[in-house]
């Protein structure tokens, strides 16, 4: 069943998020295992991506990675898949945990996957002149296999890489699931700069609770933080080090177990002067162990630099900027929704679809400044009978400012910007776009949207 099928159902059980709520961030698809980098004034969000069809008795589908940025903390784009694992010729199939990294004008995104050469789980790497992409397949196999790596005496030991350039300009790669591996990197970033390091996971002094899988590190101020998942089903535990290399001392729990997922998986960065913990769970309707959502919780360092324990909540409800409307946003651009799935296209990139009567987008923080806007404009395509845009303000029973027809265009590949006249309205909003159509067809396709003065 897809996605927006079972979201529609979770409306009928009760189950939709309340007008308030931002977790996940992302509703249009399933996501995972986030990796958050910051790039001037963006956050890029890289996440692996759980297929729709996924299900608890066939285990995981995982076929691409995603890419979404933010610039507010509540509006989330969906930019599409910059890199797919068939991208790796020599990956079995699995697009298992990631994470990319700036350095020298370049972009580096580490992967994990099953490899078909070379038995076990890899670490692969894949570079790009931009961090929207394209990226490709840097060495053309895995620079981590699993006869590199001894500690752990299964297979798929070598998953869920994690990068970081220390205060000397060393990059280090840490990664593993039941051993825990470092390794320095070479100036190229795509070579290792001497042996594999494995620390004693089992060691109590630097490891609070057991050590499973997906560290994450960074530095902040003084000190070195390791964030990683434990146990299982999984919580997410820390470690401390005055080093890059260790030795780590024991934190404690930054979440414990919560919802439904056996797995959890962490990524911590300050963007804006705000610290943000990103996370999955299962939340979304439908979800399970293998089909999972993103979510990010915003918090604050104790005084002596420790990170307190947080809670699965509904997220975060106050951005850190606001939208500007009268440019161009894409229809994927989005804080709440409810019954869409976003779509790639070769030619107009990503799009909304599967668009049907009652369905919503909500975009946060909408700024329409003193004057106020009078004409709504927006891309869409039509291949049955259309509908209608409703915008409303501030909820979905809001203030009604204006509604855009959409009639029978053509076939989906048939693009026309159309507009209507508004009501004017000045200030921050939050703006609601409610999707209205007589029929069970796919009503109309969603590309982008503007509002002029």
């Amino acid at each position: 069943m897809s996605l927006n099928k079972l979201i529609m159902m979770a409306l009928t059980l009760g189950m939709s998020a309340s007008m308030q709520a931002q977790n996940p961030i992302i509703q249009t698809r399933y996501t995972a295992d986030p990796a958050p980098m910051v790039i001037n004034d963006t956050l890029f969000l890289y996440v692996g991506c759980d297929e729709d069809n996924a299900s608890p008795k066939g285990g995981y589908l995982m076929r691409e990675y995603r890419l979404y940025t933010t610039t507010d903390m509540v509006n989330w784009t969906d930019c599409g898949a910059p890199l797919k694992i068939s991208a790796f010729k020599w990956s079995a199939g699995d697009a298992s945990a990631a994470q990319c990294i700036q350095r020298n004008g370049k972009f580096y995104w580490y992967i994990s996957s099953q490899n078909r050469v070379s038995p076990g789980s890899s670490i692969g790497v894949a570079v790009g002149n931009s961090p929207y992409g394209p990226f490709d397949d840097a060495i053309g196999r895995g620079l981590v296999t699993n006869n590199m790596t001894l500690q752990a005496k299964h297979s798929w030991d070598d998953l869920d890489p994690t990068v970081f350039i220390d205060d000397k300009d060393q990059a280090y790669l840490c990664w593993g699931n039941g051993a825990c591996y470092q390794a320095k990197l070479n100036k190229d970033m795509i070579s290792l700069d001497g042996d594999i390091k494995a620390y004693d996971i089992k060691d109590k002094t630097a490891f609070y609770g057991k050590y499973t899988e997906a560290p994450w590190i960074y530095k902040r101020k003084n000190l070195y933080y390791m964030i990683y998942a434990a146990e299982f089903p999984e919580s997410i535990h820390y470690s401390t080090a005055k080093r890059a290399e260790g030795p780590w001392k024991a934190g404690g729990i930054v979440m414990p177990l919560e919802g439904g997922s056996s797995t959890n998986h962490p990524g911590i960065i300050d963007y804006k002067g705000n610290s943000y913990f990103f996370y999955h769970n299962d939340s979304l309707p439908g979800g399970h162990s293998f089909c999972r959502s993103v979510c990010v919780e915003q918090f604050n360092y104790n005084a002596d630099g420790t990170i307190p324990q947080m809670k699965m909540t509904k997220g975060i409800s106050k951005g850190v900027g606001t939208l500007n409307p009268y440019k161009r946003t894409e229809a994927e651009t989005i804080a709440w929704s409810e019954g869409l799935k976003s779509v790639d296209d070769s030619k107009v990139g990503v799009f909304i679809g599967s668009i049907h009567d009652g369905d919503y987008i909500k975009v946060k923080d909408v700024q329409f400044g003193e004057k106020g806007a009078s004409k709504f404009t927006a891309s869409v395509s039509s291949r049955y009978f259309g509908g209608k845009i409703e915008l409303r303000l501030d909820s979905k029973e809001g203030e009604l400012i204006g509604t855009l027809n959409i009639p029978y265009i053509g076939d989906w590949n048939q693009w026309k910007e159309l507009s209507t006249a508004v009501k004017s309205s000045k200030g921050v909003h939050d703006l609601y776009l409610i999707f209205k159509g007589g029929t069970p067809y796919e009503l109309f396709r969603f590309d982008y949207w503007s509002f002029s003065e």
